[in-house]
């Protein structure tokens, strides 16, 4: 029986929509590959959103990779606030699941700084019953360490809860310690995917 539902945030709860705030700031097809490779693709990413390395660390990171884009990467990393959106559904859905007695938590790779910047994106937050992000704890997903932490911080069976994450490499961590997983595409896809899990969704 499941009593307890795991949700990520990015692309589940929210929208990470990266693509568009580059665009919002005039940047090209061709500049946005660029500055992709160099931002949030570039693996200094998740050290961001684990918390151990300072902005400054990072954006030094960031321009080293490629040096030409030095003005354009300030740019657009200068407020990332635009890189995250509420989906409408999210609160909705949150107070729906606790409605039927579901305890909701949330598991995401967050930076301090998106975390600050994100904030009114970030406005379910209070109305799921805890959780972890990143940069808090100095763990990212998929460390085995996120898990564990979640499972002994909440008291969680895994074999009573379900992660729902958009990330692949992300879900196959959870279910090593036997939590039940769902590949997050979108919210009704999620709906049914609970429901073969008995969950009332």
């Amino acid at each position: 029986m499941i009593t307890t539902i795991i949700f990520d945030i990015g692309n589940v709860l929210a929208d990470f929509d990266w693509e568009t705030h580059y665009r919002n700031l005039g940047f090209g097809e061709e500049k946005i590959e660029r500055l992709a490779k160099a931002t949030v693709l570039n693996p200094l990413w998740n050290e961001y959103d684990r918390g151990v390395m300072s902005d400054e660390e990072i954006l030094r990171g960031f321009i080293e990779s490629d040096p030409e884009l030095e003005a354009e990467i300030r740019e657009a990393v200068r407020d990332v606030g635009g890189m995250v959106s509420r989906n409408e559904y999210a609160i909705p859905w949150i107070k729906e699941l606790q409605g039927k007695g579901y305890r909701c938590l949330y598991l995401s790779n967050f930076s301090e700084r998106g975390h600050r910047e994100c904030a009114p994106a970030l406005d379910f937050i209070p109305y799921l019953d805890g959780g972890i992000l990143s940069y808090q704890d100095k763990v990212i997903k998929p460390m085995p360490e996120i898990y564990q932490l979640l499972i002994d911080r909440y008291g969680l069976v895994p074999e009573e809860c379900v992660f729902m994450d958009d990330t692949p490499r992300n879900l196959e961590g959870a279910e090593k310690f036997g939590i039940h997983t769902i590949h997050f595409k979108n919210q009704a896809q999620a709906i049914e995917e609970l429901r073969k899990l008995g969950v009332e969704a």
